[in-house]
């Protein structure tokens, strides 16, 4: 049987970023699945489990932190992380207020590749099949 993987949601709307994100992380065995935008990302939240969502802050239908708020509604159990190119101390305090879990100002792909390794790898993925 196949060793089980990690369900990523990723949200951005460029896709260089979402597939260099889909590589570097289906190297680190984890399962990445993308969305464009936040109503794409809802509803790919509803229909399917995610062990963690990593995000961009500026989408082409709204702002990250709005969608953020929405995925604690709907999955409060599921951590995220806002991955973004505004990098001042104000936006990381605006990320966390939002509910973010943890804050990665592009294009810092190692500091991102760890804060993934630090939410996943205290145990079993609640999606693993």
């Amino acid at each position: 049987m196949a060793e089980e993987k990690c369900r990523i949601l990723y949200v951005d709307d460029h896709d260089d970023s979402a597939e260099m994100l889909k590589l570097v992380l289906a190297d680190a065995d984890y399962k990445v699945e993308t969305a464009r935008n936040i109503e794409q990302a809802l509803q790919m939240a509803a229909e399917s489990e995610f062990d963690l969502y990593v995000l961009d802050k500026r989408l082409p239908d709204g702002s990250g932190l709005e969608l953020v708020r929405r995925l604690n509604e709907l999955t409060p159990h599921v951590p995220s992380i806002v991955y973004t190119g505004d990098a001042y101390e104000v936006h990381r305090e605006e990320a966390f207020a939002a509910g973010a879990d943890a804050y990665v100002p592009k294009p810092d792909i190692e500091k991102l590749i760890e804060t993934v390794h630090k939410f996943l790898s205290d145990g079993e993925c609640a999606t693993a099949e």
